[in-house]
């Protein structure tokens, strides 16, 4: 097989593009909110797959994480995304977070999207609200890597005036209720998304081992081809095409990085993709080996006993269990 046949087509030199569709997101939006000087609006923990997010449109507001706890204070052209879904409470600077109020915040549709409002007057805090849904998210590495929560600030970095567009843009659509405009919203939100996940891989904070590789411009290549096609044999030789390095170079980047060569972190991401296949299917084991790699179930069995402690049978009944 020719080497610069697969540098071509296997993994496009974008390597976000590339990720898009394994990220599989859509987004939902749920409302718009407009708030005064006192507000508090707590979110629970949302199901499996579904990730919040808050744009904030205007004035200032702040994130907290009770379980964590964390607060994080937000300002108009920031958006922030819990990725895992996490419970969390949106309030004022100068509300408490567990304040019971009453805000009198009420709700009404202005024909496109509700709006949650509890002022007459200019608010203090504009926000568009939403969700986004991932396909598969039980399987998905790249999700599971991000962290508890995501911030991007509007004000600051390479995308901040794109973030300041797109949110201007995103609010008029939902605020002018005109035809179409749910949809034309849908698409921005997710732009504005796939900005969000850019700008953390470009970050210092993406120290996950697989999102730090993913951020490296030759080693990410690598990663999400094997992202990509999980079960191919890959080479050492075929990974460093992609990456445009040698041999040694990828190797020393992986070490460095991630604190394995590229065919250990190969096999690892296999090993626990295969996991979370167990969990989140029924599918034959046979299936799932060859989906991940391995020529044969029992290839499979013993690896995932040696990494896990546990047979791959095993695994999918505790889970069972335990769910």
């Amino acid at each position: 097989m020719n080497p610069n046949r697969i540098a071509d087509q296997a993994v496009p030199l974008d390597i976000l593009s590339g990720l898009a569709p394994l990220l599989r997101v859509r987004p939902e939006l749920q409302y718009v909110c407009r708030f005064g000087s006192q507000w508090a609006s707590p979110h629970p923990p949302e199901p499996d797959a579904w990730a919040p997010f808050h744009i904030v449109t205007d004035g200032t507001c702040v994130l907290h994480l009770p379980d964590l706890p964390r607060s994080v204070a937000l300002e108009s052209g920031d958006i922030a995304v819990l990725p895992r879904g996490s419970a969390h409470v949106m309030h004022g600077p100068d509300t408490a977070p567990d304040d019971p109020g009453p805000f009198k915040i009420q709700g009404h549709s202005n024909g496109t999207i509700l709006v949650k409002s509890n002022t007459e007057a200019q608010p203090e805090a504009g926000l568009i609200c939403g969700r986004l849904r991932f396909d598969h998210a039980g399987e998905n590495l790249v999700l599971s890597a991000l962290p508890e929560v995501i911030v991007i600030k509007g004000a600051v970095g390479r995308d901040s005036s794109n973030i300041r567009q797109l949110i201007t843009f995103l609010a008029e659509e939902l605020n002018g209720a005109r035809a179409g405009a749910s949809a034309i919203a849908a698409d921005m939100a997710s732009s504005l998304m796939i900005i969000v996940v850019r700008a953390h891989l470009e970050s210092e904070h993406a120290s996950d081992g697989l999102l730090s590789l993913l951020g490296h411009p030759q080693a990410g290549r690598a990663v999400a081809a094997m992202l990509d096609q999980p079960g191919r044999a890959w080479s050492l030789d075929e990974l460093a095409t992609l990456a445009n390095a040698s041999r040694a170079n990828l190797v020393r980047i992986f070490r460095k990085t991630a604190h394995v060569p590229p065919l250990a972190f190969l096999s690892e991401m296999r090993l626990e993709l295969a996991r979370r296949k167990l969990r989140a299917s029924n599918r034959p084991l046979a299936g799932i080996a060859a989906e991940v790699g391995f020529q044969s179930e029992s290839a499979f069995s013993k690896a995932f006993h040696l990494r896990f402690g546990i047979r791959p049978g095993g695994a999918r009944t505790a889970s069972a269990r335990a769910g």
